[in-house]
């Protein structure tokens, strides 16, 4: 069996007795950092052998554990922290796992992202998790301006030393629109910074500094702001004309995004094709496509 262990987002006491016998009982147990994981296991007093399967291994790395698999072995998969699969490796090993037809089943835990979201205070009954956004200032906000018309809260994923930056794109693309900042989420020093997006930007850039994991949350827009954006979409067919809509638009906007930060056309590929649930070689070839209208160069792979 494969077993997805759901992990703490900062609280130890957090790990659910379920998850802890998962741990204790799997025969090896894959993460993310062998470091991380292996101070949980001795939090819990156990001792399994550790496999690390993070972004950069885990393909070349899923033989060997479906193998095992086969074998009749126990394989536990823990993030470094809440649940494997989201914004995370793991999902690579399910999808893998399920291809073989091998048994596979999860251990919920705490997620960063949904604490977040209820912690805030902001409306909930709809929300679309982005996770990261692109690094450059540019690139975030032509895929803000993107998500601008999805009716429900917006959640992204940053780091300490970005958010300041991140804020103030946020601010600009939308200033009407409560947002909030949650870091530290569980731990000790948990904080909810909560304002308007621009007074939370200006808030955020005065401080020193932040420390942490940080989770943003963008509230969803209000009716009056959804029907001005579906009215101005740019391309948008009128009710009488019937045009159907580019199935690849947002795929095509995050393949853009992906090579303006410099990724090469099979790490896009790569990456994508699992968060759209397309085929690799689909993604690939659209990629490929992007790459040469912008260089016409022959091999950029």
């Amino acid at each position: 069996m494969l077993t997805i262990v759901g992990t703490p987002i900062g609280n130890l006491q957090d790990l659910s007795p379920r998850a802890a016998a998962a741990l204790a009982q799997a025969d090896v147990v894959c993460c993310e950092d062998t470091r991380v994981t292996g101070k949980l296991l001795a939090h819990l007093g156990v001792s399994r052998p550790l496999i690390r399967c993070d972004e950069n291994v885990i393909a070349r790395r899923a033989p060997e554990i479906l193998e095992r698999l086969r074998a009749g072995e126990n394989v536990a998969f823990a993030s470094d922290a809440g649940m494997p699969g989201v914004s995370d490796p793991g999902q690579r090993l399910v999808e893998a796992a399920r291809a073989e037809g091998l048994p596979v089943t999860v251990v919920p835990g705490p997620v960063a992202c949904v604490t977040a979201l209820v912690a805030s205070g902001i409306p909930s009954e709809h929300f679309f998790f982005e996770g990261f956004l692109p690094r450059k200032a540019e690139a975030q906000e032509r895929r803000l301006r993107e998500l601008a018309p999805v009716p429900g809260a917006l959640l992204f994923y940053e780091s300490p030393h970005r958010a300041a930056a991140t804020l103030a794109v946020i601010a600009r693309v939308f200033p009407a629109r409560r947002a909030a900042l949650c870091r530290e989420l569980t731990k000790l020093h948990e904080e909810v910074l909560r304002d308007d997006a621009p007074a939370l930007a200006e808030a955020v850039a005065a401080r020193d500094s932040l420390k942490g994991e940080i989770v943003l949350v963008v509230a969803p827009p209000d009716p009056a702001e959804l029907a001005a954006l579906r009215a101005a979409a740019p391309g948008a067919p009128r009710a009488e004309e019937g045009a159907p809509a580019d199935p690849d638009a947002a795929l095509r906007a995050e393949i853009e995004s992906a090579l303006d930060e410099g990724q090469s056309v099979s790490a896009i590929a790569k990456a994508l094709s699992q968060r759209f649930s397309r085929k690799k070689r689909e993604v690939y070839e659209l990629a490929l496509a992007c790459a040469h209208s912008r260089t016409g160069a022959a091999d950029v792979r």
